[in-house]
């Protein structure tokens, strides 16, 4: 999964979810197929930057309410 905005480090991630940002992720294979599997609760897991560029960072987050509450790891 993606983050709606193309964080290009975990670092600018973390510092948008800390400042308040709201930060929210998306499954690109959902647009294509329609079918939902993003968590809006729980814990989820990101990468990026976006393809095409190669994923330099993964990152485990906290999801509350369909947003990134904390990145975790």
């Amino acid at each position: 999964m993606y983050t709606r905005r193309n964080f290009k480090t975990k670092a600018a991630l973390r510092l948008a979810v800390t400042n308040g940002l709201r930060v929210e992720i998306y499954n690109p294979g959902e647009e294509v197929t329609g079918i939902q599997g993003v968590t809006t609760t729980g814990v989820a897991y990101v990468e990026g930057p976006h393809y095409p560029e190669p994923h330099r960072w993964y990152a485990k987050v906290e999801m509350l309410d369909g947003r990134v509450v904390k990145v975790l790891s």
